[in-house]
Order: C-alpha cells, then structure tokens, then sequence
C-alpha cells in the first residue's frame, strides 16, 4: 500500500535507521579494530547512552518552544553526517571518547519528530496502522545497515563503513525535505497521552521527556527506600531500572565478547542481522500473544527468554568454537530481543494504565530518567566487571539483576491487585 503524500515523509525513516543502527553496532566493532578492550567500548557506549538521554530533554525544549520538525532532522543528521566522516580518519581511540557522545546527543533528534510526525498526519483511529508502518520501515533501515556490513566487512575493514553512514545520513537529509508544516501542532507532552506511541517510544529504545524531573518528582522512590510505599509505581519505576541495567551488561559486553573469541567483523554484523530479522518476525506476533495472556503476564512470560538469552552467551559459548558457537551467538541474540520485544510492549500498556491522569509529563520524565541511569550504569560498570572476572562472570551478574528486575515486578502485581482488593 503506497503512501499518500502528506506521508512520505516516512521513507527518511529508512536511511536514518540504517545510520543509527550502522553507527550503534560499528562503533564497539571500530574500538578494538583501533587496539582497545572491553573497557573502553564500556565507556565510550556509556558516554553515548547519557548524552542521549540529556539529548533527548534538550531536543524536546525546542520542539516544544520553537514547533520544528524538519529543522531539527536536518541539523540532527547533518551533524551525525560530520562525525561519520570524521570517524572514517580517525586513527585514535581518544577521539572517540569526543565523537561518541557528540553522536549520542544527535541521534535521538528525531525520535520524539517522528512520534508527533504520525499523531499530526491522521485522525487517531490511524495511529496504531501508521505507528505499525513506521516500526516496520525502521527495522527494514536496520537489517539494509547489518546487510552492509556483513557484505562490506568481508573485503574492507570497517573505515568504509562510516562513508556509508554518512551517505545515509545525507539521503535522510534529502528524503526529510517531504516533511510539511502540519495543519496542526502537538506538543510533546502530548506523547504521554498516546499508548500507540508510547510503545513505538519504548520499542525503540529512546528516552520521552514531557516533562523535566524535579526532585520532589522522584518522591515515590524516595519514601519507597525509607521503608515505605505510598504508591506502586515506585516498585515499578524500580524494577525497570533493573532490566534495563541487566540488559545493558549483555549488550555493552556482547560484540568485545565475541570478538575475544575470533569472530569476524562480518560474522558480529550477521548476527545482528539475524537478531533484526527475528524482531522483525516477532513483531506481528508479540501483540496477539499479549491479547491473549494480558499484560502481567506477558511481562513475566518475557524473562524467560530474556534470561535464557543471557545464559547461553555465559554458559554454553564459552565451551565450544566453530558452527556451534557460531549457532549459539545467534540463538543468545535472537533470544533476547524476543524477550525484549514482549516487555517493551506489555510494560508500556501497564506503565500507560498506571499514569494518573494529568500527571502523565511528570511519571514518564522520572521513568526515562531511571531508564536512562539504568543504561548509564550498566555500560559504565561492564568494563570493570569483564576485566577483573571476565565475560561469564558478566553475563551471569546481567542474568542475576534481571531476576531481581523479575522479582519487584512480581511484587508491583501483588501490591497493585492488593490495593484493588482493598
């Protein structure tokens, strides 16, 4: 089904996704091509992670006060532009400590354009369509990404690479100019009320900023560790900063990981690329499943998997080399994002059923903030973690955080179905 007019602005969805995933898994691979280790892809993808998320406050302001849309792709992928092309000569790891989080703070530019882009080009009863159309457009741009570095990587090293990103980068520039001035403006608090974006936003991966947190916004979490609970979404807010610092311990360790054991460049991309073609299978799937067994339980369900994926990468690819670890790779990976694309669509529903109304800026602004510590800390301490114990240990602490995350959420349905009953 082609696109009207008023929504061709969709296809720069595609190159922008094939240079925020292409840099995303590149730049881990480009750091021990330059000599470096697990410590320094762990603080090079944290630095990343927390200009991310001041980005993603920052670019909110100026949609909100300034109502851009086009503008701020166009200077977010410009700059994105710049630092590919610098990266293709840079030939020091220290540079890198710069570049990253230069990137980090660009790339999420046009997340919350993209969210409002759909809400301002249809009535509501379309959004969950266009929103759908949009993942799949994006997830396509991921597997053109992990399809040219697995081809590319077999007869380049990765430097050529980072001229494709900025190639792409320049035809996202090119396919943004579709973008019209609405008939109307949203605000981006206007996310908050949206369960259709609120759950592309969470499958994502990116930070929604409504509102900026203030201390006194914090206040469930702070009474809720001085003994006290006065509302159960302190436990909730608490048990997704596990998850996503579990989760962040694979991923940060996982390319240095398979690299230590020879894999090669173009190997790691196919991997990734399997992984983005299981995401997007399970994407038709996973809200059928979700339907059918409810939200609780599909956010319980989705450990299972998340975990399993962890565990293997601890306690079976140590063990064995060639096809087998190979296979095992694939199947750690694929895992995961299976597990993750269950709970980044059930916790949004509940986390959207759990919003008081009229506070909505407020709850999603503390949630991304403890998201966003949760990806800080769990790429800052990988480092550390994998040099003094080594990879299984890693992997095995990951698992253990993501079974306390699974604990306090089992403890966030007993207290909400006990406060119902009461």
């Amino acid at each position: 089904m082609p696109l009207p007019k008023n929504r061709r602005w969709m296809w720069y969805l595609l190159p922008s996704q094939v240079t925020a995933q292409g840099l995303c898994t590149v730049i881990p691979l480009f750091v021990i091509f330059l000599g470096g280790g697990i410590g320094e892809v762990a603080i090079i993808v944290a630095f990343q992670n927390g200009t991310a998320a001041l980005g993603s406050i920052f670019w909110g302001k100026v949609i909100d006060r300034f109502h851009l849309r086009r503008a701020v792709i166009l200077v977010s992928f410009f700059a994105l532009l710049l630092c590919s092309v610098s990266m293709y000569f840079t030939k020091n790891i220290d540079l890198l400590y710069v570049i990253s989080p230069i990137l980090g703070f660009f790339l999420v530019g046009r997340n919350p354009i993209t969210q409002l882009l759909v809400m301002e080009s249809a009535p509501k009863k379309m959004w969950s369509w266009l929103f759908a159309r949009t993942s799949i457009i994006s997830t396509f741009g991921m597997l053109v990404a992990m399809l040219i570095g697995t081809v590319g990587s077999k007869y380049f090293d990765l430097r050529p690479y980072f001229l494709i990103c900025a190639a792409s980068s320049g035809l996202a520039m090119a396919l943004s100019m579709n973008i019209k001035r609405p008939e109307f403006h949203l605000e981006p608090s206007s996310v908050a009320h949206s369960i259709q974006s609120l759950r592309y936003g969470f499958s994502h991966l990116h930070f929604v900023f409504p509102k900026i947190p203030e201390i006194h916004d914090f206040k469930h979490i702070i009474i809720m560790f001085k003994g006290k609970i006065s509302d159960e979404i302190a436990i909730f807010y608490i048990a997704n900063f596990f998850f996503y610092f579990g989760s962040n311990i694979y991923f940060t360790a996982f390319t240095p990981f398979l690299k230590s054991f020879h894999f090669s460049d173009s190997a790691v991309f196919l991997i990734y690329m399997i992984q983005t073609a299981t995401m997007l299978a399970v994407f038709f799937i996973v809200p059928r499943l979700i339907s059918k067994i409810g939200e609780e339980r599909a956010t319980t369900v989705s450990y299972v998997p998340r975990i399993s994926g962890i565990l293997i990468a601890a306690l079976f690819i140590p063990f064995i080399e060639g096809n087998a670890a190979f296979i095992g790779a694939i199947a750690s990976s694929s895992i995961m994002v299976l597990g993750f694309s269950i709970f980044s669509t059930s916790s949004s529903v509940i986390f959207f059923k759990s919003i008081p109304q009229g506070f909505e800026g407020k709850y999603l602004g503390v949630n991304s903030s403890v998201t966003g510590f949760g990806f800080f800390i769990g790429a800052l301490i990988t480092g550390e973690l994998t040099k003094l114990f080594g990879y299984t240990a890693s992997f095995v602490v990951s698992s253990a955080i993501l079974v306390v995350s699974f604990l306090l959420f089992q403890a966030y349905f007993s207290y909400k179905l006990s406060r119902k009953i009461i």
